[in-house]
């Protein structure tokens, strides 16, 4: 599953996979590697007890899991809008069919990465509560993985964003933009 997706988001021919898919996979490199950190750092604890780098790898390898299955299902909400876009539009009941498929696909298609930036906003959150309180061999590969998290919530939300115009349901669109927003607002990108 991962090695198929991984390949399509890296293949520049295939248009179908895009950010969306990428984003995923970002939080879900980053959920790999700060659960690594954590491991190592439950041999020789430093500030938390094993059982909380227990707590925090399970979270974290269940976030890379559902990153991973969410990257697919990123594609597949694409290709659904694509799929709409290429209903028949002869007639003018064709037309309006058309046009709420389009409208449903797009919600789809931005619920996706709602909830995947969702998900790279916890791996975020979980390499934040590590930092300092990790093996400091490993501040390389913690500070990667926010990073890595940070940029999958970003580009979370600018999937969000993309498919807003499509969506032409004043409430939905309301709902997707303020998950947006909390998404934008949950990460610091500085260099440090």
């Amino acid at each position: 599953m991962f090695l198929d997706i991984f390949k399509l988001v890296l293949d520049s021919d295939d248009r179908t996979v895009g950010g969306g898919s990428a984003s995923a996979l970002a939080g879900a490199m980053a959920a790999g590697m700060a659960s690594m950190v954590a491991k190592l750092s439950a041999e020789k604890p430093v500030n938390f007890t094993v059982e909380q780098y227990e707590e925090i790898i399970r979270e974290l390898e269940e976030c890379k899991e559902a990153l991973l299955k969410g990257s697919e299902q990123d594609n597949e909400a694409y290709l659904g809008i694509k799929n709409a876009y290429a209903l028949p539009k002869e007639t003018d009941e064709e037309k309006e069919v058309r046009k709420q498929a389009i409208r449903d696909a797009a919600y789809v298609a931005a619920c996706v990465p709602r909830d995947n930036g969702m998900r790279d906003k916890r791996v975020y959150e979980l390499v934040c509560a590590l930092e300092g309180n990790s093996n400091p061999a490993c501040t390389s590969d913690l500070l990667s993985a926010k990073y890595l998290s940070a940029s999958g919530v970003r580009g979370c939300a600018l999937n969000i964003e993309a498919n807003l115009p499509l969506i032409k349901n004043e409430e939905r669109e309301k709902e997707l933009t303020q998950s947006m927003e909390e998404l934008v607002q949950s990460v610091s990108f500085s260099w440090t």
